[in-house]
C-alpha cells in the first residue's frame, strides 16, 4: 500500500516536470525553427544572387566557386537542422501527451538533441570553410588593387556578387549557431530532470 502511494506521489510530482520539458521542447523548437528558416532564406537568396550573377558576368572568378560550394553545403545541412527543430516540436507534443506510454524515453530525447547539436556543428564548419575561402578571395582582390590608380584589370575588382557569397556564409554560420545554442540549452534542461 505504501508502495502504491509512493508511486502515485512520484507520478504527480513528475507530471509538472515532464510537462515543463514538453513545453520547453515545443517552444524552443518553434523559435529556433523560425529563426533558422529566416536566416536560411536570406542565405539562400544571397547565394542565388551570387551564383546567377556569376553566370551573367564575363569576369570569371574561380576562387569564389569554392565559397559558393561550401555555402551551398552549409545551407543543405541548415535545411536538415530546420527539419530537426520541427522534430523537437513533435517530441515536445508527444511528451506532453497525457498517455505516458506515448512519451519518448529520456534516452531517445537526448539522442535526438545530440544529433541536432552534431548537425549544427557540421553546418558551422561548412559555413566557416565557405566564409574563409570567400574572405581569402576578397582580401586577395583588395590587396592587388593599387591605391589611387584606376583599375585596368577587371578581375581584381571586388564586385557586389563577391560580397553576396560572404553574406550567405555569415548568415549560415549565424543560423547554425542559433541551432547549436538552442540544442545545448535543451540538452541541459533534459538532463536536469
Amino acid at each position: 500500500m505504501a508502495s502504491n502511494m509512493q508511486t502515485e506521489t512520484e507520478a504527480r510530482s513528475l507530471a509538472p516536470a515532464v510537462q515543463g520539458i514538453a513545453n520547453t521542447l515545443r517552444l524552443t523548437g518553434w523559435i529556433t525553427f523560425w529563426v533558422q528558416l529566416g536566416l536560411a532564406v536570406v542565405s539562400g537568396l544571397s547565394l542565388l544572387f551570387a551564383a546567377t550573377g556569376r553566370g551573367f558576368s564575363d569576369q570569371p572568378n574561380a576562387g569564389l566557386g569554392v565559397g559558393i560550394f561550401w555555402a551551398a553545403s552549409g545551407i543543405i545541412v541548415l535545411l536538415f537542422s530546420i527539419y530537426w527543430n520541427f522534430r523537437y516540436t513533435r517530441l515536445g507534443k508527444r511528451l506532453g501527451n497525457p498517455n505516458p506510454s506515448l512519451h519518448p524515453s529520456k534516452a531517445d530525447t537526448v539522442s535526438a538533441i545530440r544529433l541536432g547539436i552534431i548537425a549544427a556543428l557540421i553546418g558551422i564548419l561548412l559555413s566557416l570553410l565557405g566564409a574563409g575561402a570567400t574572405l581569402g578571395v576578397l582580401v586577395a582582390k583588395s590587396i592587388s588593387q593599387p591605391p589611387g590608380v584606376a583599375i585596368t584589370d577587371p578581375y581584381k575588382i571586388i564586385r557586389a556578387l563577391d560580397v553576396f557569397v560572404a553574406v550567405a556564409n555569415i548568415n549560415g554560420i549565424a543560423a547554425h549557431f542559433v541551432g547549436t545554442v538552442a540544442s545545448l540549452w535543451l540538452l541541459e534542461r533534459v538532463h536536469q530532470h
